[in-house]
């Protein structure tokens, strides 16, 4: 019997399926600053890919651009990580932070 060798993409998954049935988990998309993208871009791309209005877009990049950066979308790991994986794909320095929630 051959053991199947996961792929670092299918561990990612597993794991993140796994993160999402933790009780009381929070997850949020973080957007950071920098000096390459423009106002347009980062607005664009927040409508884009995270379904934000324009107002909302053009709102979250005045944050990431005054306090350095902002928390653009909350929701579970495995709907968030296409989005961020997205954003990055983009240019945009964004992570995601997993906490437990109070």
């Amino acid at each position: 019997m051959s053991e199947k060798i996961l792929t670092n993409k299918e561990l990612e998954e597993i794991l993140l399926a796994e993160l999402d049935l933790s009780a009381g988990m929070k997850s949020e998309i973080i957007v950071y600053n920098d000096d390459f993208n423009t106002f347009d871009w980062v607005i664009q791309s927040l409508m884009e890919v995270c379904n934000h209005t324009f107002d909302q877009s053009e709102q979250l990049s005045i944050l990431i651009h005054f306090k350095g950066k902002a928390s653009v979308k909350t929701g579970s790991l495995t709907h968030l990580q296409p989005m961020k994986d997205s954003l990055v794909e983009r240019g945009l320095s964004a992570v995601i932070e997993t906490y437990q929630e109070h």
